[in-house]
């Protein structure tokens, strides 16, 4: 017996080795880590339990059938984080530099069938070359078994994304149809065609940093939510979001402790609305003083910096902040920013997070480039992604609240449920100036003095509609606060909604404008 055990030793410390000792210094003199360290900085310390550590391929061709490695690149189990279960694969460049097989993608459709029978998330950590080629077909038919099983997982469990080295070709779908894709600065990238490629059909010159890189991915195309200056400091992050979020989708996120008896007035508040309407200020502070203490974890901070969508805590419970950014654009609402917060939306609806809506938006944003290229179509995503969610929705207007965007940003009239305004808010057809110069045109022009009509009309037009009261009147707003009260306010609303049930029409699915 003892040389049956002998022998399962010696395989488990082959398989633990990956493509040798050799590939293992060239990964590391690279910056990064091997698939199994990145598994073990990750979860919880002696959690993971390994499944098909013996798995090989089974080709013949190019050579293959002399070069075979335990496991076939690709570490696949069960472990916990924070003391909760989770599906995870890891991909190892050591072996054929991660490149996906046959076998390979066997392992991760094996492990992401038995997360969604479980209802346990899954999380990636890519590292790979793309798809085997001396394999052809069959490993391409691999990568469509796994898309195949991210597309009917989306909604059941969350899926979590990790890029930690190259992602190319169709291997960049798996991720994209995930819920959050990390990226690790400087030594992950992500692009359908390589730098070569593009020169050749395109002509361009570009390098794989500006092409596919994090940054570019964080900044300009929005592919990736998060991006972290190393492999560590993005384990660490995964771990936090984990905390945020359920299991499955029929599990309520954890929720922490919270002391319902403190203070929860904070009269920093009213200070932080300027007098003159058109200043700027930073949403991200009212956010902050509205949240359990620095519980606030931003998505997709680089991106469409005009809105802001987070994860964060309000009287212990997991809440999605969606939040117009007056510094930015004046918070206007565009094609990035709406397709940003309606992609969020409808996550945190998937997942019974209720949402937090702060409001101070001037509208859609005019011009050519916008129209040109469907700020119609995709403005509608976000108005859609408010009108479907039945979670727990309560919104808060600190000031302007114009349009069609008043509409859009969770109104009372598609189905928010706690709709409070400042004394600051301002909730019109549009802003006092524009709505003056239409409504008094006539009036203006045949003054004596143009500029004291003009601003008499102002006048008449904001004590009329640029306040909450007339919304208040019609019940469209159900409480005219002071901004200290807000985190009360929020507090409350968020343990009376707690059993909220509401539903939508029964349906195959909805059909989204995308």
């Amino acid at each position: 017996m003892n040389k049956k055990f002998d022998q399962l030793q010696q395989l488990r410390d082959e398989a633990q080795l990956g493509g040798g000792k050799k590939k293992i210094e060239s990964q590391h003199n690279k910056g990064k880590m091997t698939a199994r360290e990145r598994i073990n900085l990750l979860v919880d310390n002696g959690s993971f339990q390994e499944l098909d550590m013996f798995v090989k391929h089974r080709s013949s061709d190019f050579g293959l059938a002399k070069e075979k490695y335990l496991g076939d690149g690709a570490i696949t189990g069960f472990a916990r984080i924070n003391n909760r279960p989770v599906a995870i694969y890891s991909q190892d460049f050591t072996v054929f530099g991660g490149s996906l097989s046959e076998a390979h993608a066997e392992k991760i459709c094996k492990i992401m069938d038995s997360a969604m029978k479980m209802g346990i998330p899954i999380i990636g950590l890519n590292d790979s070359g793309g798809a085997r080629i001396q394999e052809g077909v069959a490993s391409l038919g691999g990568y469509a078994e796994i898309f195949l099983r991210n597309t009917l997982a989306s909604g059941v469990v969350p899926q979590i994304s990790a890029i930690l080295g190259p992602c190319a070709g169709g291997a960049v779908y798996s991720p994209a149809i995930t819920d959050f894709v990390f990226m690790a600065d400087k030594t992950s990238h992500m692009f359908v065609t390589g730098p070569n490629v593009v020169k050749t059909v395109t002509h361009e010159e570009v390098t794989f940093e500006e092409l596919g890189g994090a940054e570019t991915h964080a900044t300009k195309s929005g592919v990736a939510h998060f991006v972290e200056d190393n492999e560590v400091v993005m384990m660490q992050s995964i771990r936090k979001m984990f905390d945020f979020l359920p299991l499955n989708y029929l599990d309520k996120a954890p929720e922490k402790e919270f002391n319902f008896n403190t203070d929860l007035s904070v009269d920093a508040l009213d200070k932080i609305i300027p007098e003159n309407s058109s200043q700027p200020y930073d949403m991200h502070e009212v956010i902050k003083l509205c949240i359990d203490h620095d519980s606030f974890m931003e998505v997709h901070a680089d991106y469409a910096q005009n809105i802001i969508v987070g994860f964060s805590r309000v009287g212990g419970m997991s809440v999605g902040v969606i939040a117009n950014q007056p510094a930015v654009l004046a918070g206007v609402l565009d094609i990035n920013a709406s397709v940003k917060a309606a992609r969020f939306i409808r996550f945190c609806d998937a997942f019974n997070i209720p949402l937090l809506v702060f409001e101070d938006v001037p509208g859609f944003m005019p011009g050519t480039d916008q129209e040109w290229n469907g700020i119609i179509r995709h403005g509608a995503k976000l108005l859609f992604a408010f009108c479907e969610a039945t979670v727990p929705k309560v919104t808060v207007i600190t000031r302007k609240a114009y349009g069609g965007a008043y509409d859009v940003m969770n109104s009372k009239h598609i189905r928010g449920d706690f709709n409070f305004a400042w004394p600051s808010a301002e909730i019109a057809v549009m802003g006092s100036k524009g709505a003056v110069e239409i409504i008094f045109k006539k009036d203006i022009k045949d003054a004596e003095d143009s500029d004291a009509m003009l601003n008499e009309k102002l006048t008449e037009y904001a004590d009329k509609f640029a306040n909450p009261y007339a919304a208040a009147e019609r019940g469209f707003i159900d409480e005219v606060i002071y901004p200290r009260e807000t985190r009360q306010r929020l507090i409350n609303a968020y343990q009376l909604l707690k059993n909220k049930v509401d539903s939508n029409p029964r349906k195959k699915h909805s059909n989204i404008p995308l």
